[in-house]
């Protein structure tokens, strides 16, 4: 195998049902693929690593497949985090620049962060992220890039994205123990985001919904910005267990006929559609039945949901409406239950594609994978930008001293 090339972004995707390895590198500043593994994680109950030595054999056999397709050797990740420790909160802070009025440097705005984010909050909270939502310079809102203003006072106004710092360090301890150094860690939301949103989605307002295996992670734009952040406790696992249960059935079995023959809306099922299971005998399943079992769990994801808007105070903000990615989205009619529950448009998502991306991974089910190799790939540019900055400004200061 070849030694790690220094353009090289890997990401590192734990989910419940599903741990992903995907690996690009920056092919003439454009994200290029070079390959990805997947396997069936082990160790995971509800949406948390509960045993460290299966998730981390899970996570080193999905890296040997990448490392195989890629023929690269890979010794550092960046990770994404998710589940129903995740909490978001908005913040305010600031101070004056001085007596007189002058230009807003990057410290300025730095420090303005600074600020908003000395919240209190418990010991075990984590932050992952600090997300401007607007600057406010001297009384007048709406600003997002405030350097080379003029002003006197400089504020912000911050949502803080956080999570449990035990889960955080079970999932770095994870990547550790395969042999992987965590060099980043995103929100599995925001990640989401980056490969499935539009712009003008973000300046209307929308509400993103990942829905995994035990748990579906929202975040909302409005604006432009991230303005919440949030985990509901329901997946695609529990309509699998329902049926399980409703039909008296193996997980497996019920989990194929749900992707097989599954929908959200009994309406929308032929009364007289019938199929033929073998459990362990022959006998014949009304597909109506299914969606009754289905049906009641969907609109109690999408109410919860819709409680969870409410309580952020943003329910009235999704001016683009509500879109659904992650691999249990795929199940038919949850979008009817979604726009009857929220009474916003709906739409299901893929993540966008990028260079020699096989078509396997255009797929709900790999939005975080591909959100976090965006969201590494622009945080990268952005902070090669200020590096190149301020060694401009250091080479233009150390010429003016001579």
């Amino acid at each position: 195998m070849n030694q790690t090339p220094d353009n090289l972004i890997v990401v590192l995707d734990i989910g419940s049902a599903h741990t992903r390895v995907v690996a690009a590198d920056l092919n003439e500043g454009a994200l290029r693929y070079r390959g990805h593994g997947v396997v069936d994680s082990m160790g995971m109950r509800k949406g948390l690593i509960a045993e460290l030595s299966p998730a981390a054999r899970a996570v080193r056999a999905a890296n040997e497949q990448c490392e195989r397709v890629a023929r690269i050797n890979i010794e550092e990740c960046v990770v994404g985090v998710g589940g129903p420790h995740v909490r978001g909160v908005n913040s305010n802070g600031g101070f004056r620049l001085g007596s007189r009025m002058r230009e807003i440097t990057r410290e300025d705005v730095r420090a303005a962060v600074e600020s908003a984010r000395a919240i209190e909050r418990p010991a075990d909270r984590e932050i992952l992220h600090l997300l401007p939502r607007q600057f406010i310079l001297d009384e007048q809102p709406g600003i997002f890039d405030p350097v080379g203003m003029i002003g006197a006072q400089l504020e912000v106004d911050l949502h803080i994205a956080t999570c449990s710092g035990s889960a955080l360090q079970s999932t770095v301890t994870c990547a550790n123990r395969a042999g992987l150094e965590v060099t980043e860690a995103v929100l599995e939301s925001i990640a989401s985001a980056e490969c499935t949103l539009s712009t003008d989605e973000r300046e209307l307002g929308v509400c993103l919904l990942d829905i995994g295996a035990h748990s579906s992670e929202m975040i909302v734009f409005f604006e432009g910005a991230a303005a919440h952040t949030a985990s509901v406790p329901i997946g695609g696992a529990h309509f699998t267990n329902d049926l399980a249960i409703g039909l008296q059935v193996p997980v497996v079995q019920a989990e194929e006929l749900k992707r097989q023959y599954g929908h959200c809306v009994v309406t929308a099922v032929p009364q007289q559609a019938e199929i033929e299971i073998a459990n362990p005998q022959q006998r014949r399943l009304a597909l109506r039945m299914m969606a009754e079992i289905l049906e009641p769990r969907a609109r109690e994801l999408m109410y919860f949901v819709r409680e969870n808007l409410r309580h952020g105070g943003v329910f009235d903000a999704l001016g683009a409406g509500c879109v659904l990615t992650g691999g249990g989205s795929l199940l038919p009619g949850l979008l009817d239950v979604t726009e009857s529950q929220l009474r916003v448009p709906a739409r299901a998502a893929l993540p966008v594609r990028i260079s020699h991306m096989p078509g396997e991974l255009a797929h709900p089910g790999f939005s975080a994978a591909i959100g976090m190799l965006l969201y590494a790939h622009r945080t990268r540019m952005m902070r090669a930008a200020e590096d190149n900055s301020l060694r401009a400004k250091l080479r233009a200061m150390f010429a003016a001293s001579f």
